[in-house]
């Protein structure tokens, strides 16, 4: 007698929308080294990466239509994001001295915090994760403290901003 093969969970709506996060910083890394169009990543993104394994591991398809809104936001509002991001760094820092991925996270992140969507805390914890992903030392924490920053600035009402 052969049993049926368990078919794998859905995953959560929370489990896309983080995965819409991360695929988003690393779009949006891609336009910044590669110099790609909006549109062109998000169609290569959807296309040919969304749900595909990664090292022979299933992955969470991202939300699509989260993952668009970051990346065209953040094209959308640089200008804007970029100052709220120059505003809260720490001296010496400047953005322009950040890595380019750490740059996409906290774009990403800062555009998130402005669309106002998601509550803060959420939105901080996630691209905090995205950095863990990516870095091992202070850099998470940099991702935590700014957007923070950006958070209580432009959401001082919100419980925990």
């Amino acid at each position: 007698m052969t049993v049926p093969a368990k078919a794998a969970p859905k995953p959560s709506a929370k489990a896309r929308r983080s995965a819409a996060r991360l695929a988003a910083v690393q779009a949006l890394y891609q336009m910044a080294i590669a110099g790609a169009s909006v549109d062109g990543v998000i169609g290569e993104f959807v296309r040919f990466r969304f749900g595909e394994p990664l090292d022979g591991e299933a992955m969470v398809t991202p939300d699509p239509v989260l993952f668009g809104d970051i990346v065209r936001g953040v094209v959308a509002r640089r200008d804007d994001i970029d100052g709220l991001i120059a505003a809260a760094l720490d001296a010496p820092w400047s953005l322009a001295r950040l890595d380019a991925l750490l740059q996409a996270t906290l774009r990403a992140g800062a555009w998130e915090i402005l669309a106002e969507g998601t509550a803060a805390g959420i939105i901080v914890s996630d691209y905090v994760n995205v950095a863990n992903a990516f870095f091992a030392e202070k850099e998470p924490g940099m991702v935590n403290a700014v957007l923070d920053r950006i958070a209580r600035q432009t959401r001082p009402d919100e419980a925990g901003a």
